[in-house]
């Protein structure tokens, strides 16, 4: 393949590389690949074959602002009525250094226990700061942190009111007394004087007994959100969501 003498005129003259070579039906990256490239016997035909789909990948991968891998990739360029394999698609966007976001593997946190007694839910959603006064409803949530070695499981009492962490623990394993030590730490740090709601969601440890002993000897009432329902916790999922820069 050699570089079409029409395009290199249409270059000098400052002209539109772009529209000579799609009146051409050239590929820019084809053009560009050989006009550049050294002495010698340049690129083999396989090198040529690949540059424009790797162009049109390329293209797709920007407007996903670098979202899509291979077979969002494949999907997209079939809608468009290009027959670019799927294997070979994938084999392109590796030579060319591209790749998609992958989701976290979510870590389960939340467990539900079916013989847990029913709790009433006293915040209904209500997390405005205005709602109450500073340490009458607290809230409360687990969370999962990426560590460098092992696991490692957080635990939080919030303040409604003022939206400050009040206690918080952290433990690599998911028992009771990873949510009591952060039960307990907001106790020791706000001693509240008045009564305290507590509101979670229906996790296993929250719905405890040991965990419920522990509330009662600090004079804090459990209410708790209904399973499945993440709005039902909102200010907790919420500080974890920033916490983890999601």
């Amino acid at each position: 393949m050699t570089v079409h003498p029409f395009i290199e005129a249409e270059k000098r003259a400052s002209h539109s590389v772009k529209q000579a070579c799609e009146l051409l039906k050239v590929s820019r990256a084809a053009f560009y690949a050989r006009r550049t490239a050294a002495p010698g016997p340049g690129p083999g035909p396989g090198t040529v074959r690949d540059a424009e789909p790797t162009e049109k990948i390329t293209q797709v991968h920007a407007a996903s602002r670098g979202s899509y891998g291979s077979p969002r990739v494949h999907a997209a360029l079939r809608r468009d009525g290009d027959r670019c394999g799927r294997h070979r698609i994938a084999r392109l966007m590796c030579q060319a250094g591209l790749e998609g976001r992958h989701r976290r593997r979510r870590h389960r946190t939340t467990v539900p226990d079916p013989r847990a007694a029913v709790r009433p839910d006293l915040v209904l959603r209500n997390f405005r700061p205005d709602a109450a006064a500073p340490d009458a409803r607290w809230c409360g949530d687990i969370t999962y942190v990426p560590a460098g070695e092992g696991r490692l499981y957080l635990a939080t009492v919030i303040d409604i009111a003022s939206r400050r962490v009040v206690g918080w623990a952290t433990a690599d394993h998911l028992r009771t007394e990873l949510i009591a030590d952060a039960l307990r730490a907001a106790c020791r740090s706000r001693r509240p004087t008045g009564p305290v709601v507590f509101h979670s969601d229906r996790g296993c440890q929250y719905t405890s007994r040991e965990f419920a002993g522990l509330a009662r000897d600090f004079g804090i009432r459990l209410p708790a959100g209904r399973t499945g329902r993440c709005w039902d916790n909102a200010l907790a999922e919420s500080f974890f969501a920033t916490l983890n820069g999601s």
